[in-house]
């Protein structure tokens, strides 16, 4: 094959690989601060159809209006008259009617004076932003044993039906005995319809007509599910259940899924606690998809699944933390294996003097955007802005010289500095090659190596002329002129602000037969 040959089928070699599909790695990420000044706050959520406001619970009776990024003085409702406050008590939950836009109903948990739980109904006021305190009618009154475990959260779930998280009326080892009882409603999770007459309960609830269990109850056996969440992408839930001195435990049931058994107070994750009343070894009993030990942490903080567009790498991660060690992980999980899982208090740490401590909740705005509750203060996750300069990626295959070649450069991405040479070594001296460039990163099978740059129809791969000779040593050299680089086609100057990923094509040989190979890639993001 002529040199010719070899640069029409790298033409079409780079054309055919012009939409291959961008290799997979989450964005590193940050938090920004949200709003501060906040007095306890346990919950963050958004109403239905409204993409300009977040509603943030505070513990003491308070629900807060932030509007357009902008904390309000006045609150959305005050309702602290009838709250008990304090330790695990108080206002815990709040939840907005799918249809709220038309018919102003939301819904909260409070732990009421009589430290009870109390889920009720509120409505709006004719101003948006100001409710009525008064209640609208009861959904369910429940007598709690102790003044922990309250559980708190409530949630619609994808079917329209009201979701409430109970603990198991606390104290130490569920002495009561009502995680496991089916006559009781604490260490449960609850669904409602609220929309239909009181007792507000859904015929199609698992244990309807079943005399030994409540009809209210949807799952049986969890500690105190601090907290829980719907995938809106899925329907799954995820719920987080605080240990009792051992083990801190994540559950997953997939959609629609109701009458499980989470296994408290047989189990503590995996652990069996050796309490009486229940079998550890009961094959009924689900076990978590991921736990952690007290070394890491004491009390976990659930959590929300990434479903918003500012981060595409994030789709369907969920994020976690716990409250003591103020650690913060992340995954996913297809229903049989969890991957990517990290660790990300770090990363996330914010910059400067404050720090992410002491973790009541995690949120999400009506985009679908997550936030953490920490302290006095609200901070959104955001992909973190990368630094200028230039990093390798991909793979690259060894060839005819016996080892692989690789691609960096010389000088800086500065575009006033206007100095980058792009450098290849470990070519095959004499070898001719061309550098190119292109938007995306892939890592695919090509002659004797892989492309690691792709583009698609707007913003495709850029060849840049002319080819260069390797020298005895191997090398290859292309000063790059920022201002008009001299391409097969495209935008012409490159920018500040621009990130492009460069390789090297060169000839090289199949055990003797004519082919072509690469280099690794080169991922570089231009400054001013």
């Amino acid at each position: 094959m002529h040199r010719s040959s070899l640069l029409v089928g790298l033409a079409a070699t780079l054309l055919s690989w012009a939409s291959a599909p961008a290799a997979a790695a989450q964005a590193p990420l940050t938090t920004e601060l949200f709003v501060s000044g906040l007095t306890s706050p346990v919950d963050l959520t958004f109403a239905p159809g409204d993409p300009t406001r977040v509603f943030i619970v505070e513990q003491r009776g308070v629900i807060r209006v932030v509007e357009n990024g902008v904390l309000l003085s006045t609150p959305f409702v005050d309702i602290d008259g009838n709250v008990a406050s304090g330790g695990e008590r108080g206002l815990l939950g709040l939840a907005f009617h799918p249809d709220y836009q038309n018919n102003g109903r939301f819904f909260v948990n409070f732990t009421n004076n009589a430290g009870n739980t109390r889920i009720a109904e509120l409505s709006v006021t004719a101003d948006p932003n100001v409710a009525n305190p008064t209640i609208v009618q009861n959904i369910t009154l429940i007598a709690q044993d102790f003044s922990n475990h309250n559980g708190g959260a409530l949630r619609f779930g994808p079917d329209g039906m009201l979701y409430v998280g109970m603990g198991d009326g606390g104290s130490g080892n569920d002495p009561n005995g009502r995680s496991q009882d089916g006559t009781q409603l604490l260490g449960k999770m609850l669904r409602f319809d609220v929309d239909i007459p009181a007792p507000f309960i859904p015929a199609d609830n698992p244990f309807v007509g079943v005399s030994t269990v409540r009809d209210e109850i949807w799952h049986l056996g969890v500690r105190n599910p601090w907290r829980f969440s719907f995938d809106r992408v899925t329907g799954d839930m995820w719920i987080a259940d605080v240990g009792q001195n051992a083990r801190e435990e994540v559950d997953f049931v997939p959609a629609g899924v109701g009458g499980l058994n989470l296994g408290w107070r047989c189990k503590e994750g995996t652990r069996c606690t050796n309490l009486s009343g229940c079998s550890c070894t009961d094959p009924t009993l689900l076990d978590p998809i991921i736990e952690y030990n007290h070394s890491q942490g004491c009390s976990i903080t659930g959590g929300k699944i990434y479903r918003g567009a500012a981060i595409p790498s994030l789709q369907g991660t969920y994020f976690y933390a716990d409250f003591c060690s103020n650690r913060i992980w992340s995954l996913r999980y297809d229903g049989t294996n969890v991957t990517d899982f990290m660790e990300r208090q770090d990363e996330l740490d914010p910059e400067g003097p404050l720090s992410l401590s002491n973790i009541t909740s995690f949120g999400e705005d009506f985009d679908g955007e997550v936030y953490i509750l920490s302290g006095s203060r609200a901070w959104k996750i955001v992909e973190e802005e990368p630094e200028c300069g230039y990093t390798n990626y991909c793979q690259a295959v060894a060839g005819s010289s016996g080892s692989p070649a690789a691609i960096t450069a010389i000088g800086t991405t500065s575009i006033t500095d206007n100095n980058m040479v792009l450098a290849a070594s470990g070519v095959p001296s004499g070898s001719i090659g061309i550098f190119f460039y292109g938007p995306a990163q892939t890592q695919a099978p090509s002659g004797l190596g892989n492309l690691c740059v792709t583009g698609d129809a707007s913003r495709p791969v850029i060849r840049i002329y002319p080819a260069v000779a390797a020298d005895i040593l191997g090398g290859a050299i292309y000063p790059l002129d920022f201002t008009a680089p001299n391409q097969s086609s495209g935008p012409g100057a490159i920018n500040a602000g621009d990130t492009l990923n460069f390789q090297f094509w060169f000839r090289d040989n199949d055990n003797g037969t004519p082919s072509w190979n690469f280099t690794n890639g080169l991922n570089a993001l231009f400054c001013p």
